[in-house]
Order: C-alpha cells, then sequence, then structure tokens
C-alpha cells in the first residue's frame, strides 16, 4: 500500500460528501477533512504505508476527538504525544459556538479515543509497532449536531443517509483495497455492519469489538480488557506475552482469505 493512495482516497472523500446537504435536525455539519486536513494528511503519510493486516474501523468523528484534530479516535494527548503530529488546525467556516474547534488547545479528553489509544500503546508500546500491521479508519468523515447535540450518521434521514453511505462505502473499498488487511475489525456494531456490506464481495473477514464509549455501560466496565479478550478470541491477537513481543498467532495466520491484488 502507497500512503499516497490513502491521501488521494480521503481527498476524493472530502469532496464526495462536501457536495452533500443535511437538512433538520442537523444544523451544523464539521468536515475535519477540511479544516484539519494538514493533520489528516500527515497521520496518513506517516502511518499508512505499506500493507495493513488489521483494519480498525469507527463510526463517525467524535466532538473531543476527530473533530478536534483530524485523526480517527484523535483524543487529543493520544495524537499530540504518541502518534506525534503537530500539523496546524484552522477554525471551520460555519462553527457552532457551544462546539467550537480549539484543536490542540482542546483541554476535553475523548473517552473513546483514550481508550483505544491507550489500549494499544499498552499492548504494542510505540506508534510504530502498532502501525506495522495495524491501521485506524473513520467510516464516516463528518460530524452532525443537531444544536449541541452529537447526531451520528445512522440517525440521518433516509435520503441523507442513502447519498452519505455511497460516498463512505465507495471509500472504504478504496482503503482496503489500498491497504489488503486480513481482518476489518469495526469499533462497535454499526461500523461492522457498514463493513459488512460494503465490503461483501471481498475477499476480507470482518468482526467487531465493543465500542469503548462511555455512553456504553459494558464498555464502563474494563474495556480494554473486554477488547483484547474479544481480540484473541478471534484470533485477531494472539495471548499477549509483552509489550515488545506482542506477536500473532501462527495458527490464526495460517487460516486466512488470501490478501486483494
Amino acid at each position: 500500500m502507497s500512503a499516497g493512495a490513502l491521501v488521494a482516497a480521503a481527498r476524493r472523500l472530502h469532496e464526495r460528501t462536501a457536495a452533500l446537504e443535511f437538512g433538520p435536525p442537523v444544523t451544523h455539519v464539521y468536515a475535519p477533512l477540511d479544516y484539519a486536513w494538514a493533520v489528516h494528511e500527515q497521520y496518513l503519510s506517516r502511518y499508512g504505508e505499506g500493507p495493513k493486516r488489521v483494519l480498525f474501523l469507527g463510526m463517525n468523528p467524535g466532538p473531543f476527538g476527530m473533530v478536534q484534530t483530524g485523526v480517527p479516535f484523535g483524543e487529543i494527548a493520544a495524537v499530540r504525544d504518541w502518534l506525534g503530529l503537530d500539523a496546524p488546525i484552522v477554525r471551520p467556516v460555519r462553527e457552532h459556538p457551544q462546539r467550537p474547534i480549539e484543536g490542540w488547545a482542546c483541554r476535553r479528553s475523548e473517552v473513546s479515543g483514550a481508550r483505544l489509544w491507550g489500549l494499544f500503546r499498552e499492548r504494542f508500546g510505540t506508534a510504530a509497532a502498532f502501525f506495522t500491521e495495524h491501521f485506524v479508519a473513520n467510516y464516516c468523515p463528518l460530524a452532525f449536531f443537531a444544536g449541541t447535540r452529537n447526531f451520528t450518521p445512522d440517525k440521518l434521514p433516509a435520503a441523507a443517509r442513502t447519498a452519505l453511505l455511497a460516498a463512505c462505502d465507495a471509500h472504504l473499498r478504496e482503503v482496503v483495497e489500498a491497504s489488503r488487511p486480513q481482518w476489518v475489525v469495526g469499533v462497535g456494531a454499526w461500523a461492522e455492519q457498514r463493513a459488512r456490506e460494503a465490503l461483501e464481495d471481498l475477499p476480507v473477514r470482518i468482526a467487531r469489538i465493543l465500542h469503548p464509549s462511555p455512553a456504553s455501560p459494558a464498555a464502563n466496565r474494563g474495556w480494554a480488557e473486554q477488547a483484547r479478550a474479544m481480540l484473541t478470541e478471534l484470533g485477531v491477537w494472539c495471548q499477549e506475552r509483552s509489550a515488545s513481543l506482542a506477536t500473532f498467532c501462527d495458527t490464526a495466520l495460517s487460516d486466512r482469505p488470501e490478501r486483494l491484488g
């Protein structure tokens, strides 16, 4: 996989979704591939090179994660300190006064992102080690707000949702065809569902882990331990030995679909 292919695909996704219109109850649409493009491009360029064995797929940007930084599950500390990204972030043209884009100055932590990247940091130690065979993407690049309330894409009216899903499905296929993963792991049920529909004819295994959102009572009962157990049971990860030797089960590797391409 060329990181340049991911950058080009992200540009196309932004162009396709920028042309869409969203009516009530949506009042504001944030497109971090626009105002935080420099960080997103830096993320893709630094960590997107080469084939990836596992693609983790989220739903869409969170208010204090990718909405602020342009990185999937982009909790500020994780993006700045663990991923080491530092490109400039500008303000969007139309901004809700109670949902400001503060970028690196944002003091709110996105719990989902802190949990997800924290799990990867605990297991792999360094971002470079994690991205050797893994990547993290979001299915939808837009965040929707009904006033100040976060409005997820699965709740959109049917007409608007249909056009959006078509653009996002096409992009997901481009990412998979470029990165050639053996696994696409939805972070949550909706991401898994979208992957199954968008990739139904491609030779890739699709699974899911529990979403780390604090809105989920289950996720608040030891999310990292549950996610690690799910990935181990699936065969995506082997039983962990140490952060520096977190490799994958030979038996799992031998029983997988052929790579794409």
